[in-house]
């Protein structure tokens, strides 16, 4: 009897959270998934089957692959640069007692300014080669004739990557921060009994007790790449010539500007695959770690 008031419970804590669930993942993506198989604009009450017809024009299109390519630098971008900072930064302040969280709000200043802003500073200040920090370094005469990066071809990505990296490698920083300090003293103490050094302090304690936070920071901004859309929105557009374009952006403009929702729905599908996967992948690493 016990039990089984005990599941009902169980079931009754679950139940806001599966509703919420099937009314704001479950069902906008089963639509989502039919409208990618339809040739539908959006305004019109009837959706025309067309298969797989959406995925064959996308696979088709070189602004699809240039799109992909970009998301496929942004994560590898984002997945070392953002990471190495973020962790050598909560090394460094683990390890600083004193002032820790007047820096931890200093470092924090960039994620919490609005997209918008960020954008604004590197767009006119960082990057602009005519007042900005650009022209500042033309008029040394030091032989360098900078160039705005966003108007780049082969840059441009990268430097629209800087920006967001800028933006956030100070969450990284803090999460690593927290599970740094839950690694267990005694295990510290009698590492450095052993007279063991810093980088097998890192490497042989610390490394192993935050390895699940490191996974699962890695799996998010696998997912987080493939939904990059705000800073290229508002830095280029996609532009110069669709060569900063990232998935989101292409389905924005599938959608918005050529009213084709049955293309942008397809985009936002194979989008929501890549994040699948690399969610799959963490289940199974973290069930494999469970068994062992």
């Amino acid at each position: 009897m016990r039990t089984s008031l005990r599941k009902k419970a169980y079931i009754l804590l679950l139940l806001p959270a599966l509703v919420i669930s099937v009314s704001v993942v479950l069902i906008p993506g089963i639509q989502t998934i039919w409208s990618s198989l339809t040739d539908w604009n959006g305004f019109s009450a009837e959706k025309h089957f067309v298969g797989l017809a959406n995925y064959v024009e996308l696979f088709q299109d070189r602004y699809f692959h240039i799109a992909l390519k970009n998301n496929i630098i942004w994560m590898v971008l984002f997945l070392t640069i953002p990471v190495v900072v973020g962790m050598g930064m909560a090394l460094l302040l683990l390890y600083r007692k004193k002032g820790r969280n007047i820096l931890q709000m200093i470092f924090l200043i960039p994620y919490v300014l609005a997209p918008v802003v960020t954008a604004m500073i590197f767009k006119n200040i960082i990057y602009n080669p005519t007042s900005g920090l650009l022209h500042f370094i033309n008029e040394l005469n030091i032989g360098l004739d900078l160039s705005n990066p966003l108007t780049n071809r082969q840059f441009g990505i990268i430097a629209v990557a800087a920006v967001d990296m800028w933006h956030f490698w100070s969450y990284l920083m803090i999460i690593y921060l927290a599970a740094l300090r839950q690694t267990p003293q005694d295990q510290l103490e009698a590492a450095r009994l052993d007279g063991a050094s810093f980088p097998q302090l890192f490497f042989h304690v610390y490394l192993p007790n935050i390895k699940q936070t490191v996974w699962l920071l890695s799996i998010m901004i696998v997912i987080f790449s493939f939904l990059a859309f705000d800073y290229v929105n508002l830095l280029t557009q996609g532009g110069p010539a669709h060569y900063t374009e990232v998935l989101a952006t292409l389905a924005y403009t599938s959608a918005f500007s050529q009213q084709d929702l049955g293309m942008a729905s397809a985009i936002s599908v194979v989008m929501s695959g890549f994040g699948l996967i690399a969610s799959v992948i963490y289940i199974r690493l973290t069930m494999r770690e469970e068994r062992e």
